[in-house]
Order: structure tokens, then C-alpha cells, then sequence
């Protein structure tokens, strides 16, 4: 086995083009998200029709511009792995597995592919080290197959639904939210992303819109206190409302799908209601105040990352 940093891949290959690479787990449900950034999305949208072709340990790939969020599943699994044709991908995500307090990525690539994960992808921010079984691993392009474990830092994923901070007044949530998210300096937490869920608008008791917003955090272990009191403490401070409601999920998925899904959306709900379905999906509360906003910040969670139709009424589609 050949060990080299980051460092050390780019002094023997010279820069290349990843510009970021993060593992996310959850055991409970024996799944791993994947984030890659690149400078180019010709490459990003390849490597995912190949990985996705190739199956192996890959569930699904969804591509925005040059960022691909990958989800997989813990283990190692079985790939179509060759020269690309219509059963068999060029690059291949073989396996995920936890090793204490981090992970490690098991890929394959041929050809050019094979220039990505050996040469491109381990020398990303993020990356600890990258593993070559051979010296022949080494050696890239041309019709060559290279194979890497990649290891990086193990994250968990947070997703924390925010909603009820503003009055017709003054204030607007998504603006407190975002603020929120960028403000974040902790060591250990990545913000991810930001999603604004359209509500019910019918219902009697909101603003204008009735929209909530979902952040969505990278976290190592043992920061997600540290995390979860400073998004109180920030939201709760700028909030012009008594109703401030703050919900939390730890996890990349859920096990089954809420019903209040579509209810959030459409119907005219209880904080009772709220606070039951909440406990029924493993969502908590971190607000002081118990109130109405709850009902929001948990359809935040539940729509935090379901795609662009969050941001819709419900059924409405780009």
C-alpha cells in the first residue's frame, strides 16, 4: 500500500481540478452523502452517468452545476466496472467504511476516469490521504486502470428547520437564516447549503408568504452541541417573534416518508400535531418557546432536502 497527502499527489501529478470533497454518515440507516466540487461540470456530469452505470456502492447522483451530491450505501459492493459501454461505467465508487473517526472511499477508473480518482480527487480539500494498492496505480492515463482508497474526515449530517422569526412588521426569516449559516465559525462545522420551503399560504396565522428556511451542516463528532447552541442562541436573538420555532433532524435520510409532507403544504395544522409527528420521525425541538413556529420549522425539515419543489406549492414542478 502507497500513502500520500494531498500535498503529495499534487507535487507528483501537479494541480488538478477538485475543489472539494466531504463524507457524510449515517449508520442508522447504513448510508453515506458524498459532496464533490469541481472546476468543471463536463467532468462532474461524466463521473456520475459512469458511476451510476457502474452501481457498485452509488444509490444516486445529483448534479448542480460543478457540485455532485452522491448517495451511497456503507460496505462494499459489487461494480460494473470496465471501458464505458451501455452495462458498464468508466469510473466506479466500489465501497464506504467507517474506521474510527474517518472514512474511507474505495474507487476504480480506467482511461481518463483513472486520472480522476487517482491524480484529481485526492489531492481535494478534504482529503487526509489517499491509498494505492500498487505502484502500477501510480501510473495514469492512457488505457490504464488505477484503483485508490481515498480517507477522509467522518461528518454527520444536520439539517435544522427555522421558522416564525418575523412579524408583518419587521424581519424576514430566510435573511436571519442565511446570516445564521455564513456566520457559522465553528471548527468541525461545514455549512452546506440553504433551502427556503414554501408553506401553506392559506393558513390565518402568518406573515405573508408563510415561508420556512432549512440549513443543512456537515458535522464531525461530538460538534453538534456546539452547533445547535449557536443556531439557537443566533436565531433567537434576532428574532422579532414570540414564535420562533427551531427544529433539528441528525441524519441523511429518513427511514419512511412523513405524511406531513404534503400537510405542511396544504393543510391548516396544530402545534400538537407538529410536536407529535415530530417525535414519531426523530425530529426535536431547540426553541424556548414552544409555539407555533414549530409547525413551520418542521415542514423545513421535512422539505430540507427534497429538491427545487421545495420552494412550490405543493405538486408545483420546474
Amino acid at each position: 500500500m502507497i500513502r500520500l497527502t494531498p500535498d503529495e499527489v499534487r507535487a507528483r501529478f501537479g494541480p488538478l481540478f477538485s475543489m472539494k470533497f466531504l463524507v457524510m454518515v449515517d449508520q442508522n440507516t447504513g448510508l453515506a452523502e458524498i459532496r464533490e466540487h469541481c472546476r468543471a461540470r463536463g467532468t462532474i456530469e461524466w463521473d456520475a452517468a459512469n458511476r451510476m452505470r457502474a452501481k457498485g456502492a452509488v444509490i444516486s447522483c445529483d448534479v448542480k452545476g460543478t457540485t455532485m451530491t452522491m448517495l451511497a450505501r456503507l460496505g462494499t459492493s459489487p461494480a460494473k466496472f470496465g471501458a464505458a459501454d451501455r452495462e458498464i461505467g468508466g469510473q466506479a465508487l466500489e465501497g464506504v467504511e467507517v474506521l474510527g473517526d474517518e472514512v474511507v472511499t474505495t474507487w476504480a477508473g480506467i482511461a481518463g476516469a483513472g486520472v480522476g480518482v487517482a491524480a484529481c480527487l485526492p489531492q481535494a480539500p478534504g482529503v487526509i490521504r489517499a491509498e494505492y494498492p500498487a505502484e502500477d496505480d501510480l501510473r495514469i492515463g492512457g488505457a490504464r486502470v488505477n484503483r485508490v482508497r481515498i480517507v477522509s474526515p467522518l461528518y454527520e449530517k444536520v439539517t435544522i428547520g427555522i421558522d416564525d422569526t418575523d412579524t408583518r412588521e419587521e424581519g424576514a426569516t430566510w435573511v436571519l437564516a442565511l446570516r445564521c449559516a455564513e456566520g457559522c465559525k465553528i471548527p468541525g462545522v461545514e455549512y452546506l447549503d440553504m433551502r427556503l420551503v414554501q408553506l401553506n399560504p392559506a393558513v390565518p396565522k402568518k406573515t405573508t408568504n408563510c415561508v420556512g428556511s432549512a440549513l443543512n451542516f456537515a458535522v464531525r463528532p461530538g460538534q453538534v452541541n456546539a452547533l445547535l447552541d449557536y443556531v439557537r442562541d443566533f436565531v433567537e436573538s434576532g428574532s422579532v417573534s414570540k414564535d420562533t420555532g427551531i427544529a433539528v433532524y441528525r441524519g441523511i435520510a429518513f427511514e419512511e416518508e412523513s405524511p406531513y409532507l404534503k400537510s405542511v403544504k396544504t393543510d391548516i395544522l396544530t402545534l400538537e400535531d407538529a410536536e407529535a409527528e415530530a417525535a414519531r420521525m426523530g425530529v426535536r425541538f431547540i426553541d424556548s418557546n414552544g409555539r407555533k413556529g414549530r409547525i413551520g420549522a418542521l415542514g423545513a425539515v421535512l422539505w430540507g432536502n427534497k429538491g427545487v419543489e421545495a420552494a412550490g406549492l405543493y405538486g408545483e414542478t420546474l
